[in-house]
């Protein structure tokens, strides 16, 4: 029997299927009794799934991170597509294919990986390159960054995203170059490099990406700083110099101010050229990817539009549905 993904389901559909539980929520309905809800997902997208009057003891049994088998029936519900469940249990992960839940990055790990060395040791200053060239050899970090996620739910949220994300930013850094003279692109390069590495520790690399007791306390922009210090204490001792104060205080600088704004979680506000290319570059990004996932994910096919998006604050429009 074929697999009935996420992306191929329509108003009205019975549904019996294993699926990943990225989410999994109790709450209270006005009359206080409590219901079920999940978000379920494959590599096709992702549905809410809903499942009324429940116990707290009759849902113990399957957490975020499981592979659950489901059963219920798809019903449009102010236009977004939604499943009603009857019964959800989890399921051993053994047989599983994680092809069949999992986004990818649209080019290989091995490719990527290859471009971020090459974009990194084309810097020209000597020890900013030789600051690069400590974290490239470093194998365990490496593998961290090819299985992060650049987020939980909304931009490269998916293994290999965060490294997706970054090359991204440096491919797009290297086009720009000529046009922008009064940045310093050894700099910018490095600091597209470091300004989300502490996601490696910030977000947990299970099935369900969720955040860690250190990232939930510190949060990337610490993390990264505290990589960056012990990377930079490491050139020191490989090269018997000190490294440029400035040139460390202009990459924490970037790290702690690429948000751009406080009320997006910058402790600093960009101050130089390349912090706020930083910031641009890195919104470019995450918003570009973000819309094109979100059109790309939408399992209303006969609509021109997606749902309205509550993060976006608005619908996005797809084109006319071919048929």
């Amino acid at each position: 029997m074929a697999r009935q993904f996420l992306k191929e389901l329509k108003d009205g559909d019975s549904v019996d299927e294993v699926y990943l539980l990225s989410d999994k929520q109790l709450r209270a309905n006005r009359q206080a009794n409590l219901f079920l809800l999940a978000t379920l997902r494959d590599r096709t997208g992702a549905m809410s799934g809903l499942m009324w009057n429940v116990t707290e003891e009759s849902v113990a049994d399957f957490q975020t991170g499981d592979f659950v088998r489901v059963r219920g029936k798809v019903q449009l519900h102010q236009g977004n597509l939604q499943m009603i469940l009857t019964g959800v249990r989890a399921i051993p992960s053994d047989n599983m294919n994680p092809d069949d839940f999992e986004q990818r990055p649209t080019a290989s790990i091995d490719l990527l990986l290859k471009r971020l060395r090459d974009l990194l040791l084309s810097i020209e200053e000597s020890q900013l390159r030789a600051l690069m060239e400590c974290f490239l050899v470093d194998d365990a970090l490496l593998n961290d960054l090819s299985n992060a996620a650049a987020g939980v739910k909304t931009h490269h949220a998916y293994r290999g995203g965060l490294l997706e994300h970054i090359v991204n930013m440096l491919e797009t850094a290297k086009r720009i170059e000529d046009l922008y003279p009064a940045v310093n692109f050894d700099i910018l390069l490095a600091g597209i490099f470091l300004h989300d590495l502490g996601k490696v520790r910030e977000m947990s690399i299970d099935n369900a990406f969720v955040y860690t007791d250190e990232g939930q306390l510190l949060g990337h922009m610490m993390i990264g700083v505290e990589m960056l210090t012990q990377k930079i204490a490491e050139v020191e001792r490989m090269t018997s110099e000190q490294f440029p104060q400035e040139l460390a205080l202009r990459l924490k600088h970037m790290i702690i101010s690429h948000h751009g704004t406080y009320e997006f979680g910058s402790s600093r506000l960009p101050m130089t050229p390349e912090a706020i290319a930083l910031h641009y570059l890195d919104n470019l990004d995450a918003k570009i990817h973000e819309f094109a996932r979100t059109i790309a994910d939408d399992p209303n096919t006969g609509s021109s539009w997606t749902p309205f998006v509550p993060r976006m604050d608005r619908k996005l429009f797809k084109g006319q549905p071919t048929s």
